[in-house]
Parts: structure tokens; sequence; C-alpha cells
């Protein structure tokens, strides 16, 4: 998994910049030795905002940039002069991306659409120079705010791809062969399990140039909620998905008591998962006759669709399309209503190699104005 491309999980260091501090400056010309305070404003320090990007499909950008700092916040001037504003950093991810609190865990927020901006840190905002002070009675404030400081967070960056139908199945199930069959995507087959590490996007044509997104997401075993096989490394990408495709090969022992487990298996690391749409696909039936396929059909679940193909053969796969289509489009399942849960951070450590030594100073190149401050806070 070291050398893959895809990267779904990255933890990076954030810090905006600091506002610039106001300006204690006095007006002063050849005539006018006493023109009053001038003194200008601060600029803001830089947010760091996620941006969503189309042309991204990884955060693999973002693991040999793991120190994202903005621009500080310029002091004011005289002449009322404001600092310029700290420059903002832009972090583009692919749409999909779920930013936590690296620490607590805690949802922050989720970039679903191209274009889409979100500030993750605030900038410090820019102090009042002492031109704002000025009173009647204090007519020479020789003080003047300094700014906001800066703010800096250990962000872990999920992304959860984004696709119509996602098919959901233990090892060697013939996912993979599926999504060869119907899309244009080239994943790795093999007689072996696990042999998907990553997931797999494919586009699948339907009639009229019409066309949806199905993902293949790495074998599910029992025990996955807990960390067994791949455990729940892949397990997130399931969360986007609008339709549920679990494939279950013909040859099972007990095809209705996979799919509870693979249910089971699902619920436990997501209760959410739960309400998605559901449809079942009964896998390698070309070595099935019809009564066979009667018999199996007894004991499939009543509660979800179910349909027989062969990736092979080809038997039964226009049947699936025109049954993931009439699902896809229906307006219940269109809607997105799911609730992103908190990181568990017991759960992500192993994923992740940041090396938190390697973060600069907060404090580092803080400039020490020579300016007078009251002892009031402003």
């Amino acid at each position: 998994m070291a050398n893959s491309n895809f990267v779904d999980y990255v933890k990076i260091y954030c810090r905006s910049g600091k506002g610039g501090a106001g300006s204690t400056h006095f007006h002063r010309e050849k005539y006018i030795p006493k023109g009053g305070p001038d003194g200008g404003d601060g600029g803001r320090g830089g947010h760091i905002i996620l941006r969503g990007n189309k042309d991204y499909w990884t955060l693999l950008h973002l693991r040999y940039t793991r120190h994202i700092m903005a621009g500080h916040g310029e002091s004011g001037g005289g002449s009322r002069s404001f600092g310029a504003d700290g420059k903002d950093v832009y972090i583009d991810v692919p749409c999909g991306t779920v930013a936590y609190d690296a620490e607590t865990g805690q949802f922050l927020c989720d970039i679903t659409e191209d274009k889409q901006e979100v500030i993750l840190l605030k900038g410090g905002r820019g102090g009042l120079g002492n031109w704002h002070f000025r009173t009647a009675t204090n007519q020479t404030p020789r003080y003047a705010q300094p700014g906001e400081p800066m703010q800096e967070k250990y962000v872990i960056l999920e992304l959860k791809v984004l696709g119509d139908v996602g098919l959901v199945g233990f090892p060697n199930a013939g996912k993979s062969t599926l999504l060869s069959v119907v899309s244009a995507a080239k994943p790795e087959i093999a007689n072996y399990p696990f042999t998907t590490l990553v997931p797999n996007l494919g586009i699948v044509e339907y009639r009229g140039g019409k066309s949806f997104c199905m993902a293949d997401i790495p074998g599910i075993i029992e025990g996955a909620s807990a960390g067994k096989g791949l455990g729940l490394r892949f397990l997130r990408h399931i969360e986007r998905n609008a339709i549920l495709l679990f494939l279950i090969p013909a040859d099972s022992n007990d095809i209705n008591k996979e799919y509870q487990i693979l249910l089971h298996e699902l619920e436990e690391y997501n209760p959410d998962l739960i309400r998605k749409q559901r449809v079942l696909a009964i896998s390698k039936s070309d070595m099935l006759d019809d009564e066979l396929i009667a018999a199996i059909e007894k004991e499939l679940p009543a509660d979800i669709p179910h349909i027989f193909i062969s990736s092979v053969s080809g038997f039964g796969i226009t049947e699936l399309k025109d049954l993931l289509w009439t699902e896809i489009n229906k307006e219940e399942n269109r809607i997105e209503t799911f609730t992103h849960r908190n990181l568990e951070i017991n759960k992500t450590s192993d994923e992740d190699d940041f090396n938190e030594d390697e973060v600069p100073d907060m404090e580092e190149d803080f400039d020490d104005d020579t300016r007078e401050i009251d002892e009031e806070d402003f």
C-alpha cells in the first residue's frame, strides 16, 4: 500500500497567519508639528481554505506537503495606511474529501462540489491604529491594538469516493470482474483474496447516452469493522454511494448468511449505512439452471430486490443496469441525508506516519513592534 498512487488518508499541519499590528504614528509635517494620531490598521492574517477540485482524484499531492502555512498580515503605517493582508492558502482536494480535527476526531467540514470553498482556519484580525482611539480628552493616544494571533491545527483529510453504486462483497465475489465488464475500468483480477487493494471507479454506459458511476470497494470479511482483513481502511468509501450493490457468488454455501454478515459489518461501522438502498446480485450464475435459480430465490431476503448475473457470459447484465438505473433515479435515493461521524483517532493512528517534531515553531519570525501599548485590553 505504501507504493500506491491512491491516497485517501493524510494528516497535515495547518497554520493561519497572524494579524498585523496597528500603528501608533503621529502626523508630522513642516508646518504641522503636532498633527495628531494617524496610525493605520494592521492587515488580516491569511486564511487556510479547502477548495474542491474535480481534476483531483486522490490526496497524493498532500502526502509530501505536510506543513501548510498562510501569510501574516503587515503592520499599519502612517497617514492611516492599512497594512497588507496576509496571503490566503488554498488546499485543493478531490470532491468527496472530509476534514477532521486530528486531536479530537471532530468533524470539521465536507467538500462535495467542484470549486466549493470552506475556511478551515481563519487568519487573525489586524489591530486598530491609534487613530481609532482619539477622543476629546485623549487627543494623543500612544497605543494601538496588536493583531490577533494565528491559529494552528492538525487536520486529518479523508477521501470518500463519490459513486452512484458501491459494490459490496467478500473477496473473490466477482466485483472487479463485473466492473471491468460494465465499464472501461481495468481493475486487477486474479484468483486469490484481496486482489483489489484500492477502490476503483468505472463509468457504466446506459441507454440514450446516459451513464452512472460504479465504485469497486476492496473486499470485506467478517470482523472488518473490528480491524480484520483490510479493516476500516476502505469502509469509508461506501458512505458516499447512493446505492449499495451486494455481490454474492452463486456457489456460496449460504447466500443469505453472507448477506447478513456483510450487512452487520456495515452497521457496526456506521449505522447510517443501513438506510441506504440495497440491491442483491447473485454472481457466477451461468452455472445455474432454472430449477436451481428457483430454489435459491426462496432463501433470499425478501426486503431488497435481487437479480442473477454472470459477468463472464453476460447473463443478466442488461437487466442489472436497468434495475440500478431505476433505483438511482428514485427521489428518496437521490437525496443525501448522510451525517458524518466524528473520527475515532485510535483506529486511524496506524495509517499515519506524520512526524510532529518537524512542525515549525508557532512563534517563528514574530516581529516585535517597538510601539507603546496601553495596559487596557482592547
